[in-house]
């Protein structure tokens, strides 16, 4: 039997794989090829997969031919072929106008998606929805009702674009099997509701958190896409530059005080803090966080999810862990004056304390923790530096060209930068000329002045501008270093930050 070490785009024939099932190839480790000269050529893993290319030979007619590969390149092609199958537009097509009113059936037990393909319309379509978004990279599914329609987008590297208009008809079946999957109560329409959904999707691990409020025109839905092996990075593949990143593991390096991470909603705040954790966790160290909700497990770290319903909020959690002995503390957000105080508090007696705030950059942290409540002079014995940060589509490494700047452009480039970077659009990137995120960031270290200030109740953006002084690189600063390096463009950094007199 010949053996072969990789499986290439070019050796496999994809419409003969998609007619293939995919429990089949699965279970028997292959992987149909293509057909040439009389034979069926299929990649093997052992001698299962020796006897179901002859059978599968016998139903085209044709002398099998298998060609023997190793078992983990076999699965990881059958995922990403079998992946290629299908889009949720075509399932569309393919669901008659009968199988429209068809209503959502109950959840069988977890099985990969793959394996549903011939299921009921609406779990065909929802599962097709699912492939696709993991196929795409994409970070949210949303499910949005309007008076005569209905819209699926999803957000790739961070933008929204449309996918699928279903037919009005099947809103509630759609939504309804959403609710199945993620233990909702499908009989309360009237009050928000939120849940989450664990699957497989083409070997790949995945968890799912479900959101659903009641609109006018039925209920929404939005799915946050949560890849459970990729959430795990390190410092060093966030997109720090390396004094940056010198100076926040010097900072993590502390025994006490707090850290705080500060962006939008999906800016990476708390992959950030994970890759924090990562990179501090030691076995000598005590390490317990409260989350809402617990997006990813960290081995060695003690994880506490936040929930409501029991009287179990941040602030009741920190106290708890308090009596745990921890020597690192991770609050996934501070949203309140007893959360907030009872951090600072924790940092003034020993702890290091690491959280999320949501302003617009860095210094502004410091007014919000006063704006809660807290007093100024307790900020300031406690906060040890602050993180802003946002995300940033980077350009597709399959188009990008070189261009000379024009004019408009060159008034925010160094007097010695007029050659740029941009992405011609091509297959790879869905012709957006972007492909992956990465970081930008702003790291403010608290020092004895900036504690003065804080003190004294100086405003943000005197705090910024007298940080900006001392060498602190702005969210624009940051950006603009990775335009001039080619990892994104101008007009990137612009829609994600803003700029004032400090950047300038």
């Amino acid at each position: 039997m010949e053996l072969v070490e990789t499986i290439k785009d070019d050796d496999v024939d994809i419409s003969l794989v998609q007619e293939i099932p995919f429990s089949f190839s699965r279970n028997n480790l292959i992987l149909p090829l293509k057909k040439l000269g009389g034979y069926l050529l299929a990649a093997v893993a052992d001698d299962r997969g020796v006897f179901a290319v002859s059978e599968l030979a016998k139903k085209y007619d044709l002398k099998p031919r298998p060609l023997k590969v190793g078992k983990a390149i076999l699965v990881d092609a059958i995922s990403r072929f079998y992946g290629q199958i299908g889009t949720a537009a075509e399932v569309m097509d393919n669901i008659s106008g009968d199988d429209l009113s068809s209503v959502a059936t109950e959840f069988e037990k977890p099985k990969d998606l793959l394996e549903l393909i011939e299921d009921a319309p609406i779990i065909r379509l929802l599962n097709a929805l699912f492939q696709q978004a993991a196929k795409e990279r994409a970070s949210d599914i949303h499910i949005e009702p309007y008076e005569k329609e209905l819209e699926v987008r999803m957000r790739v590297d961070g933008i929204l674009h449309k996918v699928l208009s279903p037919p009005k008809i099947i809103q509630d079946a759609l939504i309804s099997r959403v609710k199945i999957m993620a233990s909702l109560d499908i009989a309360e329409k009237r009050l928000p509701q939120d849940g989450r959904i664990r699957l497989l999707i083409g070997g790949e691990d995945i968890d799912l958190r479900v959101s659903t409020i009641p609109t006018v025109f039925g209920e929404r839905a939005v799915l946050r896409l949560l890849h459970r092996k990729q959430g795990l990075i390190g410092l060093s593949e966030m997109g720090f530059d390396e004094s940056e990143r010198a100076s926040f593991e010097a900072l993590l390096a502390r025994t006490s005080g707090i850290i705080l991470v500060t962006g939008p909603t999906g800016s990476g705040k708390t992959t950030t803090l994970y890759a924090a954790l990562n990179r501090i966790y030691t076995e000598e160290k005590n390490i317990v966080t409260i989350e809402d909700p617990v997006e990813y497990q960290l081995k060695g770290i003690g994880q506490i999810h936040v929930n409501p319903k029991i009287g179990l909020s941040f602030a009741s959690g920190l106290r708890s862990i308090l009596r745990q002995d921890p020597d690192i503390i991770m609050v996934g957000e501070i949203r309140d004056y007893e959360t907030a105080e009872i951090a600072i508090q924790a940092s003034l007696t020993g702890h290091l304390v690491l959280s999320t705030l949501h302003t617009i950059d860095a210094s502004s942290a410091v007014i919000r923790l006063v704006d809660m409540g807290v007093e100024p002079f307790l900020v300031a014995s406690s906060l040890s530096a602050v993180l802003a940060q946002r995300l940033v589509r980077t350009l597709c490494p399959h188009c990008r060209e070189e261009y000379k700047a024009p004019g408009a452009e060159l008034v925010y480039l160094p007097a010695n930068v007029s050659m740029l970077y941009r992405g011609k659009g091509c297959p790879n990137c869905r012709e957006s000329g972007y492909l992956g995120r990465t970081g930008i960031y702003e790291l403010l270290v608290v020092d004895g002045d900036i504690r003065q200030m804080i003190s004294d109740r100086v405003s943000a953006q005197d705090i910024k501008n007298y940080a900006v002084e001392k060498g602190m690189k702005t969210l624009f600063a940051d950006g603009l270093g990775n335009v001039i390096r080619g990892v994104t463009t101008l007009q990137e950094i612009l829609r994600v930050t803003q700029m004032d007199y400090a950047d300038i």
